[in-house]
C-alpha cells in the first residue's frame, strides 16, 4: 500500500472483497478499482512488483486522466473501440516510468551493462517488464542504448514491437523462422544470444528469452511469450551479451529477413512461401535444396 496517498490516489488492498461482489482470482481479474469506495483490489497472484505496477496504472488513470485522453486521442477517436485500449497502454508507460525512475533505472543499466536479470533482482520486476523500459531509454543527454523490443507467441503473432532502431518488423504477416526469438522456445529461461543480419547488411545483437504465466490453479491454461530485446552491432559493446563475440567478423550473422512473403533472401532453405513478385524456377524432373527456386538464381 503506496504510503500517504491523496483523496484521489487508489489503496492498495489484498483481494478480500466483501461478500456478493465476487473475488478477482474467481473471475480472473488480476485488480479491479472500486470507483464509490475509492479501493483497488489487487489479486494474491500478482507478485509484488506487478503489484506496484498496477497501483501505479490505476495512479495514472486517476491523477492524470484529461492528458491520458489527450495522448490517445492523437491516433484514435474517443469513443471507439481501440480509444480506451489507447488509454491503458499510456497508463502502462506512466506506470514504467514511475516504478523504474529515468535516471535511476539509466544508471543501474550503464552500471551492469544492461545485464536484464540483474536488473529484474535489483528493482524487483519482471523480465518483460524490465525490457520493455530498456527500450525507452532515449531522452536527450542522457541516452540509454536504442534497443528494439518485441513479443511473440509460437505461431509468430507479435503482440508488442517498440523499435528505436532501424530494424524492421514484418508487417505482412510471420516473421523469419531464423530469428532467436523462436529458438527460446526450446529453452525457457535461458537468454539465447544471436548476432543477425538483416538483407541490407545492417547487423544486431539479439537477446531472447521464453517467459510463462500461470494463473496458478493445476490444469488451468497459461500463456508463454519470447522476448526479444535487440540493438544494432555498433552498440553491442556495451552489452554483457556481447562478451566472448567475435563483433567485427560479418560473416558469423545469422542472415534473417522480415517474413518469407517478402524477404530478399531468394536461396534461403529455410522459406516457407515463395516470395512476392519472383517468376519461379519450377522443373517437375528436378528438386532443389531451397523450397521455391527463382529463375535467374542459383539452387
Amino acid at each position: 500500500r503506496p504510503g500517504g496517498p491523496g483523496p484521489g490516489a487508489p489503496r492498495g488492498r489484498p483481494d478480500r472483497r466483501p461478500e456478493g461482489e465476487g473475488r478477482a482470482a474467481d473471475t480472473g481479474r488480476l485488480h479491479h478499482y472500486d470507483r464509490e469506495a475509492r479501493v483497488l483490489y489487487l489479486s494474491g497472484r500478482l507478485r509484488p512488483g506487478q503489484q506496484a505496477f498496477r497501483m501505479a496504472t490505476q495512479l495514472a488513470l486517476l491523477e492524470y486522466g484529461p492528458e491520458i485522453d489527450r495522448l490517445a486521442s492523437e491516433d484514435y477517436d474517443e469513443g471507439s473501440a481501440t480509444w480506451p485500449l489507447a488509454r491503458i497502454g499510456v497508463a502502462n508507460y506512466f506506470a514504467g516510468a514511475l516504478i523504474l525512475p529515468y535516471r535511476a533505472f539509466h544508471t543501474a543499466a550503464e552500471e551492469v551493462r544492461y545485464d536484464i536479470e540483474r536488473l529484474t533482482d535489483r528493482f524487483g520486476l519482471g523480465y518483460e517488464t524490465v525490457c520493455h523500459r530498456l527500450s525507452t531509454l532515449q531522452r536527450p543527454r542522457l541516452r540509454g542504448v536504442p534497443f528494439s523490443f518485441v513479443r511473440v507467441d509460437r505461431a509468430g503473432n507479435m503482440s508488442k514491437r517498440q523499435s528505436a532502431t532501424g530494424f524492421h518488423f514484418s508487417r505482412a504477416g510471420g516473421t523469419c523462422p531464423l530469428w532467436n526469438v523462436y529458438e527460446a522456445f526450446a529453452a525457457p529461461g535461458r537468454i539465447h544470444v544471436q548476432i543477425a543480419a538483416m538483407p541490407d547488411g545492417q547487423r544486431y545483437l539479439w537477446t531472447a528469452r521464453a517467459v510463462t504465466r500461470h494463473r496458478g490453479g493445476w490444469g488451468e491454461p497459461g500463456k508463454t511469450f519470447a522476448i526479444g530485446l535487440g540493438c544494432e552491432i555498433r552498440h553491442a559493446g556495451r552489452l554483457v551479451y556481447s562478451d566472448g563475440l567475435d563483433l567485427d567478423n560479418a560473416s558469423a550473422a545469422t542472415p534473417i529477413g522480415m517474413g518469407c512473403r517478402i524477404c530478399e533472401r531468394l536461396d534461403c532453405p529455410q522459406r516457407a512461401v515463395p516470395p512476392l513478385g519472383q517468376p519461379l524456377a519450377i522443373d517437375e524432373n528436378s528438386s532443389t535444396f531451397v523450397p521455391y527456386p527463382v529463375k535467374g538464381t542459383p539452387a
